[in-house]
């Protein structure tokens, strides 16, 4: 038999070297432990045994902002302390703060300090409101068929099952409801009630589109074992619901929970394994901001859950001075991925009032994504939304129909959510020229720009 001569093929060019990997590209790998805690005037004595309990940390969490300032005692000038009672008597939020949250914050620049500005208000840095902000800006309760229950999407419904948290958050969306009353806001009672529950689970298991429930709050973390197994047995007894995902801010501000309260951990498994057994999706959402909320502790907690497979997703809120830098998102998304949990959302910061001098643009966050695509796997890659005031539901940030720079308005569709409507996301006052914040300031010129953005968007799309 002859030899089949077989076509020369040209030679690929060789592939040009790589240089050895900068070791500071390394960095998300670095998580913080050893007894961080001790720093703290207030901690010094305290044993990793007790910071480690979350008993512990829950009977020494701060609720008072009178303690708070007592804590920072000897760590933050007079003149600070006065800036912060300031803020706290301007807040919509009331105090919830962890001692773990409180160690991780640097008490040496505490103005610039990420952790800080999202959950201790400072008088001076406060900007005034945009005229459009609202308490509700998602219309959460204009979508709400039963108390507690919002039904935005066709196959998805909110579930808030209570209105507390492990801490409370500044630039919380639902300051309308979460936590107690403040100077500023009257809150919408939100409790736990067996008789709520019941009417949400009766409107969840009258509607056969509903698939997918979010528990929320509030936080789960808040719920005892009991009532997070009650609630996820009466969903997963509904046959149409297909997928679940308990929502908590636990991992970011207290991970000892997961660690030590036995209890909690394991309903959440047996949740999370029943769910499998019956083909359905049981996940945990968590809430992580900057990548100094992530250390040593939180990854021994992602690490149990993950070995007990329990996925763990992460949503983002884009905040001016915490996270609004390529630099600090792309650490965040490696660090979330080097302890197993899924960036998933960022969302532009909702209208929200009281905390304008953390809200970033539209820009802003296409910027940032640009930046952040391509550092990592695509799977472990978030999305970046808006979260389109009046119940437009999320929005991809790119997805605008029209954007005017000038004026700050953007101008968004959601077909599938509620056809035909305009949804309008405004950019902080703070980063608009000053003739532009001169129209903002007169009333009268609210309506001509923003039906000049709809205008420019009705064309654009026919």
């Amino acid at each position: 038999m002859s030899a089949v001569s077989l076509p020369v093929l040209p030679h690929a060019p060789a592939a040009p070297k790589r240089s050895p990997v900068d070791p500071a590209t390394l960095a998300y790998r670095e998580l913080r432990r050893g007894p961080f805690w001790q720093r703290i005037p207030a901690y010094k004595d305290v044993t990793e045994a007790q910071f480690l309990d979350h008993n512990w940390q829950a009977k020494h969490t701060i609720t008072k902002s009178s303690k708070l300032l007592e804590a920072l005692q000897g760590l933050v000038s007079p003149a600070f302390i006065e800036d912060a009672e300031l803020g706290f008597q301007k807040a919509p939020m009331s105090i919830r703060v962890s001692p773990y949250l409180l160690s991780l914050i640097d008490w040496e620049a505490p103005y610039e300090d990420p952790l800080r500005i999202q959950f201790i208000p400072v008088g001076s840095r406060l900007q005034p409101d945009h005229p459009k902000l609202d308490l509700d800006s998602l219309h959460e309760q204009a979508d709400a068929p039963v108390p507690g229950l919002t039904h935005r999407y066709p196959d998805k419904a909110l579930f808030l099952a209570l209105d507390t948290c492990p801490v409370y958050c500044r630039f919380c969306t639902r300051s309308y409801a979460v936590g107690v009353d403040t100077d500023e806001v009257e809150k919408v009672s939100l409790k736990v009630s067996n008789e709520r529950w019941a009417r949400a689970f009766d409107y969840i298991r009258s509607r056969p589109e509903l698939e997918d429930i979010v528990i929320s709050g509030g936080d789960a973390y808040q719920l005892r074992a009991a009532q997070l197994e009650e609630i996820g047995e009466a969903l997963l007894a509904i046959p149409q619901v297909r997928r679940m995902r308990f929502a908590t801010k636990g991992p970011a501000v207290m991970p000892q929970k997961i660690l030590t309260d036995d209890a909690w951990t394991d309903a959440l498994t047996r949740i999370v394994e029943k769910g499998r057994k019956l083909h359905k999706e049981v996940v945990l959402h968590t809430h992580f901001n900057h990548p100094n909320e992530i250390t040593g502790i939180t990854e021994d907690a992602m690490n149990k859950l993950l070995e007990r497979g329990i996925t763990v997703r992460n949503q983002s809120v884009l905040q001016r001075g915490v996270n609004d830098s390529p630099e600090a998102m792309t650490m965040l998304v490696k660090r979330l991925g080097h302890v197993n949990v899924h960036p998933y959302y960022v969302y532009v910061h909702d209208l929200v009032t009281g905390v304008e001098d953390l809200r970033t643009s539209v820009d802003t966050a296409i910027f940032i994504e640009k930046h952040v695509r391509g550092s990592t796997a695509g799977f472990n890659t978030p999305l970046f939304v808006v979260d389109a005031p009046g119940g437009g539901g999320k929005r991809d940030v790119h997805s605008f129909e029209w954007y005017d720079r000038e004026t700050g308005i953007s101008v968004y569709q959601a077909p599938s959510v509620k056809p035909g409507q305009f949804f309008l996301y405004f950019d902080p006052l703070h980063q608009l020229s000053t003739s532009v914040q001169r129209r903002w300031a007169d009333a009268s010129e609210h309506e001509v720009m923003v039906q000049s953005a709809i205008a420019k968007a009705k064309e654009r799309i026919r």
